[in-house]
């Protein structure tokens, strides 16, 4: 199975804008990638519209995430109303860019991890559930589907495994089909590698739920030359029948905040294109080796 290769523009770039988008576009899809996935920091950032026309001229598609920064969390009473009013804008920006999805941990502030004891999870998961309830209607309204990815436990005291997030989520994802209900899962090999036991056994049990699916190497460099069992993780995919883009989430070194917010300590590859570069070839040869036409 051929699925779209795509490549976020965190790979070379924070905050995006009107300007950059071009050129990042210009260069994933000079590098071959068909897709540009397109992070919503702060609304305003970058339009739209534009962004739509410029990736309809490289016939590239788009696909959207959002970003739990500082003042974005669904289980602070003080930032509720505002985080769901910016969920609803990322819902607005797909619909204007043709994404199907807007992926990201909808949950907390990343970053934000607490220990919890039973009574006060539970209590958690109660108020994620009524907060993510207008937000997924109105996503399903709209025919966008809001992921919800788990992080790793540095990142997130709340959601760090598949299993979690089925738990948590259960009486939002509605029916077996993807999205339906405004709601499904996103995963990152990159948080699979650190909080499963076994990435492909996750990705089965997420099932038909899995609606978004980012890579990366272990070690959130290029995909390919790394220690991640990609045969099992692509055998994962095609059992649940996964038909969905690719898309690669690393992040560029050069810029403070997402340095930072990332953990960006070292350069991961020679250049920010290389490593876009050996992920799109490693990729591509893998899928052409499963189809038999390589």
């Amino acid at each position: 199975m051929r699925r779209t290769l795509g490549v976020n523009t965190w790979v070379w770039t924070s905050p995006l804008g009107d300007a950059s988008l071009l050129r990042i576009a210009e260069r994933a899809r000079g590098i071959g990638y068909e897709l540009l996935e397109l992070p919503v920091e702060s609304p305003g950032d970058w339009s739209p519209e534009l962004a739509a026309e410029r990736l309809g001229a490289l016939g590239m598609g788009a696909r959207v995430v959002g970003a739990m920064g500082a003042g974005r969390d669904l289980l602070d009473d003080t930032f509720r109303a505002s985080t769901q009013a910016y969920l609803r804008h990322c819902v607005d920006v797909a619909v204007a860019v043709g994404s199907p999805t807007v992926a990201g941990p909808f949950t907390a502030r990343t970053g934000r991890v607490w220990r919890m004891g039973a009574d006060e999870r539970a209590a958690a998961i109660r108020v994620l559930r009524e907060a993510l309830r207008p937000v997924a209607a109105y996503a399903a309204e709209c025919g966008v589907t809001l992921a919800i990815e788990p992080l790793n436990r540095y990142e997130t005291s709340l959601i760090n495994t598949v299993t979690q997030a089925l738990d948590v989520l259960d009486p939002l994802l509605g029916s077996a089909e993807a999205g339906a209900s405004g709601i499904a899962l996103a995963l990152d090999a990159y948080h699979l590698n650190i909080e499963e036991r076994s990435p492909s056994a996750a990705i089965r049990a997420a099932g038909a739920h899995l609606a978004v699916v980012q890579v990366c190497g272990n070690d959130r460099g290029p995909a390919g030359p790394d220690h991640t069992d990609w045969g099992a993780f692509f055998d994962a995919l095609d059992d649940v029948g996964y038909t969905g883009p690719l898309t690669l989430e690393s992040f560029t070194g050069d810029n403070d905040t997402i340095a930072t917010a990332a953990s960006i300590w070292r350069p991961l590859a020679e250049s920010q294109d290389a490593l876009a570069r050996i992920t799109y070839d490693f990729l591509t040869d893998h899928q052409l080796q499963r189809s038999g036409r390589l």
